[in-house]
């Protein structure tokens, strides 16, 4: 690789950049309208929620009671630990969205006419979730103490169990105790505006050079496909890297969102994304002809990173081989990394798999865009 000829494609990309009036006003203008409008008009709604169980007491009790909350289809117990902070661990690293925790003694507690108590761990970062698993879990709470009584009525009379009998549920909100819809939606925006904008000005990269007839020029040329393509590449990635400093500015000044873990490893994150971002408008821009064929390859990749990388829908409540699609969008894994740091707070040791995964997306997705490189018009 030739350093100086990559950098002369650098600086003409530059000079393309400068004249093309129309590829500035998307680049900085179409970001601001799209968090405000998405910022404003999208609400979440889920159903389905996925939770550890921590059982101190390994009762016929507890086991009933978690059969209670699955039958309810708002719960799935897809995990069970035997430590509260195992349980806080998952929640941390988006395993689970619940932990429900029965302390020693729950059974003999009910068996008493006591009140027994059943703590929930609840994910705020995630306001749809605890909206709706924090009233399912004390519906579930009560409706289970109305069985109990009644089960008990019928045995011993209607003196058979005090006014306090039955179970109680303790709901503890992590993260977002406010349950602030706002604070879960903004941060995944950041991530769907980042990669729509950037996926839209690189897929018109060569396809503009094609049209315009420059790319026969460089055809002509010593210039090998990895020198063009990373030369092309480089002034998009200050551009869309603007853009997301632009964007993260607007949400933390309009919609007060507050950044709990570590900046600099968000921005080196964010870096990454906007690279993959950008490569993936590369490929589609190897592959349409025209303008309107590469907007039109845009859309067709931008919706379903929308509906199924979990920014819309919980990608949990999907059909089995859709939510399996979700894998093979880099947005599922970003969206997971930036509301893990931004809303929770927690650091590279519990979303590594998210970032490796994101790295090996970029690469590979960069080295398509090369391979696909012919120095020819047809």
């Amino acid at each position: 690789m030739n350093f100086q000829r990559f950098m002369s494609i650098v600086r003409k990309e530059f000079i393309h950049i400068r004249r093309d009036k129309a590829s500035m006003v998307i680049a900085f203008i179409a970001p601001i309208m799209m968090l405000f409008l998405f910022g404003f008009a999208v609400k979440i709604d889920i159903e389905n929620v996925e939770m550890a169980v921590v059982d101190w007491d390994q009762s016929t009790a507890s086991r009933e009671f978690v059969q209670k909350l699955k039958n309810t289809d708002y719960f799935i117990d897809k995990y069970y630990v035997s430590r509260d902070q195992d349980a806080i661990d998952l929640i941390d690293r988006g395993l689970v969205k619940v932990a429900v925790i029965f302390p020693p003694g729950f059974e003999k507690d009910i068996h008493k006419g006591k009140e027994a108590e059943v703590q929930f761990l609840i994910d705020g970062s995630d306001s749809t979730v605890s909206r709706t698993a924090l009233p399912s879990a004390v519906m579930t709470a009560n409706q289970y103490s109305v069985q109990l009584k009644t089960e008990a009525m019928e045995k011993k009379g209607a003196m058979a169990m005090g006014g306090k009998a039955g179970v109680a549920a303790k709901a503890r909100v992590l993260y977002n105790q406010e349950m602030d819809s706002i604070k879960f939606t903004i941060p995944g925006l950041v991530g769907l505006v980042i990669q729509n904008i950037t996926i839209i000005l690189t897929a018109f990269a060569l396809v503009r050079e094609r049209e315009r007839g420059t790319l026969e020029q460089l055809i002509i040329t010593p210039i090998r496909p990895i020198e063009l393509i990373l030369g092309k590449l480089t002034p998009y990635v200050l551009i869309g890297f603007m853009n997301f400093g632009m964007v993260m500015i607007l949400a933390i000044v309009v919609f007060h969102m507050d950044i709990q873990g570590n900046v600099p490893l968000l921005l080196v994150l964010s870096a990454c994304f906007v690279i993959c971002a950008l490569s993936m408008g590369l490929i589609i821009s190897t592959v349409a002809k025209t303008q309107l064929q590469a907007m039109q390859l845009s859309l067709l990749a931008l919706l379903p990173s929308v509906l199924l990388s979990g920014f819309v829908f919980p990608r949990e409540a999907m059909p089995k081989p859709i939510y399996m699609m979700g894998y093979g969008i880099p947005l599922t894994y970003y969206l997971q990394i930036i509301r893990g740091i931004v809303l929770k707070g927690v650091g590279i040791e519990y979303i590594y798999q998210q970032v490796i995964l994101l790295i090996l997306f970029t690469i590979l997705l960069i080295s398509i865009a090369i391979f696909r490189f012919k120095k020819r018009l047809d």
